[in-house]
């Protein structure tokens, strides 16, 4: 309890913050609070990011401190709450303080630091507030791993991705994992970017020509044997070992016909690569792929005759899931692979009406004075500029909605502007760091883009992008593998994602998210898939037919 002289000298006591002790006659001390705080010598205001791995923090006060009071008061501790050493000074004459570790802060990790009421001014008295400041420290600049060519660091980077398909494929089917931590459970369509993936691995020479045969085989004939197709579509997700089909949602234990496509144009591919000629084991498998190819039934998947595909179809739940296949997004290879089916081709009508909206796909709009001709405002998660285009070859390519390199090029500038711009201020993105798609996050999945940031990078993005940005993509790389090194750099090449503002690195690895970098950095180089891929007799034919031009048609 105060006490004090007078009411009036009470009231001013207590105005300016009283002191908690008393001694000898009253006396009205000056008032005691923090005035400033910087880092670094700025002003700072939350988030504190990219703070130096050798701070100076000063706090301002508006009295003197009584620095017999600093020790019991001030603190600096890790993100696991252990003390950090730090070193205590005073400047102003002792109004403010200055505290700076004893020793050099790990890169990328986050420290609080502050100090509590305990604090007491030279007069006695209290602050009535106590102060917590959590800060990032900044990246760390140097090489991680010993620097190599831009081509050695592609190889590279596409023989450890490669490891995903072929070391972790599963033993009994062939088929890629959906991830890591999957089990049995395999992917439609990310087998089917591993059955492309496999293909660099032969151009490549990180496995031999016969061994990818043979694991291909394996893949289709169990297809062909053990796996229930419906109407000729494949699930999204299979038993790995048996071939049962695994639901992907509550009504979706049927046909998809999105991850279909993506499988349908790896095993394309693959058909197209083995035909060199009168070899018994190729011709067997490019049978066996004509008969997997060649049954799929996609009017089926127009629900009834509609001008339109559907993505799923169950004969448990039959149209439940009841999703268009509507552009513009992933799948424009659905559209052209049902347009250039010889038993169960779709007419141009459902392409231009289901598909494209009969215009409905453009946009138009301008996003950092980059002009997108298709597609959702700024662009949507970079995936739609990949996956339909492991296969597809965009160069050239054009129809009457759009110029397909101008479009994948276009979406890719606005990402990569966009995280430059980042107008969160998330920690990290910055011309080297960038890349917004569809992949984990902290406490789940989600469709990363411009629309739907939460400062998740994912390192396909912008390398899976190659073909489109190769300056930025390759800046993005040589930052993800030199700099960001072994935080990221694993078992099967980069994770899947990386927050910074969270501290927060993937522990998992995609087969929808590897292959793309592995088949798309081939695209960039060679252009492999995409010649494979644009051979296909039926795919020319398909296309044209759907009034696409181009070189490669």
């Amino acid at each position: 309890m105060i006490r004090c002289c007078s009411t009036i000298v009470l009231s001013a006591v207590l105005a300016a913050g009283c002191s908690k002790k008393s001694s000898g006659p009253p006396v009205i001390p000056g008032p005691f609070n923090l005035v400033s705080q910087t880092l670094n010598g700025f002003s700072t205001t939350p988030p504190y990011f990219n703070i130096s791995n050798s701070p100076v923090i000063k706090f301002a006060f508006s009295s003197p401190v009584d620095r017999s009071s600093v020790g019991s008061s001030f603190y600096f501790k890790d993100n696991s709450g252990v003390s950090i050493p730090y070193n205590a000074s005073y400047e102003n004459k002792d109004s403010t303080v200055v505290i700076q570790p004893a020793s050099v802060l790990t890169a990328i990790s986050k420290y609080g630091v502050g100090f509590s009421t305990n604090l007491e001014s030279q007069g006695k008295v209290f602050l009535q507030k106590q102060i917590d400041i959590q800060f990032l420290t900044a990246i760390d600049s140097t090489d991680k791993f010993p620097r190599l060519t831009d081509s050695a660091l592609l190889s590279l980077v596409q023989q450890q991705t490669f490891k995903y398909f072929w070391d972790f494929g599963h033993p009994v089917s062939g088929l890629a994992r959906e991830r890591t931590t999957s089990g049995d459970l395999v992917t439609t369509g990310g087998s089917g970017f591993g059955i492309m993936a496999m293909l660099v691995g032969v151009q490549r020479n990180f496995i031999l020509r016969t061994d990818a045969l043979t694991r291909i085989t394996t893949i289709v004939n169990f297809l062909a044997t053990k796996v229930t197709s419906y109407h000729g579509a494949f699930p999204h997700w299979l038993n790995g070992a048996t071939g049962a089909t695994i639901p992907f949602s509550a009504n979706d234990d049927g046909g998809d016909i999105v991850e279909t496509s993506y499988m349908m144009q790896g095993l394309l591919c693959a058909r197209q690569y083995f035909s060199s000629g009168s070899d018994s084991s190729e011709i067997r498998l490019r049978t066996a792929i004509n008969n997997l190819w060649n049954k799929v039934d996609w009017n089926w998947y127009r629900q009834g005759g509609q001008n339109i595909l559907y993505w799923n179809w169950s004969p448990d739940f039959n149209w439940a899931v009841n999703v268009p296949v509507r552009g513009w997004n992933e799948a424009l290879i659905t559209y052209v692979l049902a347009a250039s089916s010889a038993v169960s081709s779709i007419p141009k009508t459902v392409y231009d009406s289901g598909w494209a909206q009969n215009g409905g796909i453009k946009n138009g709009n301008n996003y950092f004075g980059i002009t997108l001709p298709l597609g959702p405002a700024e662009g949507g998660p970079l995936f739609f500029a990949h996956y339909s285009f492991l296969g597809i070859n965009p160069n050239g390519l054009t129809d009457a909605y759009a110029n397909y390199w101008n479009q994948n090029t276009a979406h890719t500038q606005i990402n990569y502007n966009y995280c430059i711009s980042n107008p969160h201020n998330y920690f990290g993105y910055s011309n080297l760091c960038w890349g917004l798609s569809a992949s984990d996050e902290q406490n789940g999945y989600s469709a990363h883009a411009p629309g739907n940031d939460d400062g998740v990078i994912t390192p396909t993005a912008a390398i899976s992008s190659l073909p489109y940005t190769p300056t930025q993509s390759l800046g993005a790389l040589r930052f993800f593998y030199y700099t960001l090194g072994n935080k990221i750099w694993g078992q099967y090449g980069f994770i899947d994602a990386f927050n910074l503002s969270t501290i927060w690195y993937d522990s998992d690895w995609l087969a929808i998210d590897q292959g793309p970098e592995i088949v798309m950095i081939e695209n960039y180089r060679t252009g492999l898939l995409w010649n494979l891929f644009m051979s296909c007799p039926e795919i020319k034919t398909g296309m044209k037919n759907l009034g696409f031009q181009g070189p490669n048609l």
